[in-house]
């Protein structure tokens, strides 16, 4: 099948108005927000609105031969959803339905286009909660969270998308529709389908429809921020906590750098007296028990070094500390162009991976900030840099680099929540070693055997990983 006549197929399938191919409006829809990731043409891209359409798409390409790249809002920092010359972008933001919101069995059931603040708002409504929240959260789309397995600030308490998701709907490869799991609470009949699915960024089919599982609405949050000298002190308190059993809602870092990006950005003191303190963000939904469990957490910061300890149950100043964490991305591109990096590590060597990041922008002559989630160990350095300038360029990918070699070297890993996209893939294999990446590709080529989604993303191409395991795992391999 030619491309013209594919074209006219997917036409016929969804209406001319649902296929894209103006260059200059498919190039909007060729990448994510991962700007050193490679991204091709397409042939086309296409907005289907329900699960048939999707199957019309998914068997034309199929029939023709053309790769399939599925995509959300484009809120993604690995180039996943990035195309591939000659591909069918299908983007999933028409399928928007909330189809169901069961407040007795406290579960949703949403198509992949829903908004997560909007799935929020709309369980809110019943009292209700769903907790995963990316800091793209007011834009991000669930489908997207759920194909990268997203954490966000509250995984410390509530866990990541996955450890909400009881079943979904997936369009296979050759267009057959997959139902996995449940609405039940507990079931255990076959194999886990269903986290296969999530985190598997389009590589195995396109998720349709997903049931969510709710918890009931917290209450208002208080929230503390503490400021100490160093990332030194500041990951001790992040372990006095932890030993001690405390479990906030929310525990969020910030370093020096970050600190001092965003205190210019919103012309205001977060407490650190100077932009060279680490500032500590914790806050607690546990009703009554709130002002208590931040004060243990205040006892634990001023043993660690805090200079300064503050916290408060009045919402609204509350609000106003956790927008100095949500605006940090905004906050550090006002200094260049972000290179956002997602490496998780134990959470008692989160000082060891900030002070390594600062001994990596010395080396390579880069900024590198860090801010991410204490509580879970799961840090974004982020390096800035000149797009324009080619030597930084370069320098800006060693630096990537070498936080990705330090993370696995503190005992972490490549990636927390951001997925490994088409940016990562040989640091994938470098983590799961041989027999992990082989059983990676049985698995995707039992359920896609034309390598029809997403090709290029997750794994690296067959011939780069069969140039030998010596070159690829051996000692050194990433040195920079």
């Amino acid at each position: 099948m030619g491309d013209a006549r594919l074209v006219d197929r997917l036409r016929d399938a969804l209406g001319p108005e649902a296929v894209l191919t103006d260059t200059d409006v498919t190039a909007g829809y060729a990448r994510d927000r991962m700007p050193l990731a490679p991204a091709g043409t397409p042939l086309a891209v296409v907005l289907p609105s329900d699960t048939d359409g999707v199957r019309a798409v998914v068997r034309a390409c199929a029939a023709a031969g053309v790769p399939v790249v599925p995509r959300g809002a484009g809120s993604g920092l690995t180039g996943a959803a990035n195309a591939v010359d000659g591909c069918v972008v299908l983007v999933t933001t028409k399928l928007d339905r909330i189809v169901d919101v069961d407040p007795a069995n406290r579960l949703a059931v949403v198509q992949p286009g829903v908004v997560t603040r909007r799935l929020r708002d709309a369980v809110a409504e019943h009292g209700l909660f769903y907790p995963p929240d990316p800091s793209s959260y007011e834009w991000c789309t669930v489908g997207g969270n759920l194909a990268t397995n997203a954490g966000g600030l509250c995984c410390v308490k509530y866990g990541v998308t996955a450890d909400f998701v009881l079943g979904l709907e997936v369009v296979l490869a050759d267009g057959s529709v997959l139902r996995t799991g449940r609405r039940t609470v507990k079931g255990v009949a076959g194999y886990d389908l269903t986290r296969l699915f999530v985190g598997s960024e389009g590589t195995l089919g396109v998720i349709t429809e997903a049931t969510l599982a709710l918890r009931p609405l917290p209450h208002a949050p208080a929230t503390l921020v503490a400021a100490f000298p160093s990332a030194v002190g500041a990951g001790d308190a992040v372990s006095r906590i932890v030993r001690a059993g405390l479990v906030p809602s929310l525990m969020e870092i910030m370093d020096a750098t970050t600190v001092g990006a965003v205190q210019r950005h919103l012309r205001t003191d977060l407490g650190t007296g100077s932009d060279d303190g680490t500032l500590l963000l914790c806050r607690s939904d546990a009703g009554t028990a709130a002002n208590a469990e931040l004060a243990g957490i205040e006892r634990h910061c001023a043993a660690a070094g805090a200079t300064l300890v503050h916290h408060t149950d009045d919402p609204a100043e509350g609000e106003l500390l956790m927008r100095a964490r949500r605006v940090v991305h905004g906050a550090l591109e006002e200094l260049g162009t972000c290179l956002t990096d997602d490496v998780c590590v134990p959470r008692t060597r989160i000082a060891e991976l900030i002070t390594g990041c600062e001994r990596i922008a010395a080396e390579v002559g880069l900024t590198v900030a860090v801010v991410g989630h204490a509580g879970d160990g799961n840090m974004h350095p982020t390096v800035i840099f000149d797009a324009a300038d080619d030597g930084e360029f370069d320098r800006a990918r060693r630096a990537f680099d070498a936080v990705l070699e330090l993370g696995l070297a503190l005992g972490g890993t490549v990636t927390g929540e951001h997925g490994i996209g088409k940016f990562k893939q040989e640091w994938l294999h470098a983590e799961l070693g041989p027999v992990g990446l082989d059983v990676h590709r049985r698995i995707r080529r039992a359920l896609d055997p034309a390598d029809l989604f997403n090709p290029g993303s997750m794994f690296a191409p067959k011939a780069a990983s069969q140039q030998g395991e010596e070159a690829e795992y051996g000692p050194g391999r990433h040195t920079q």
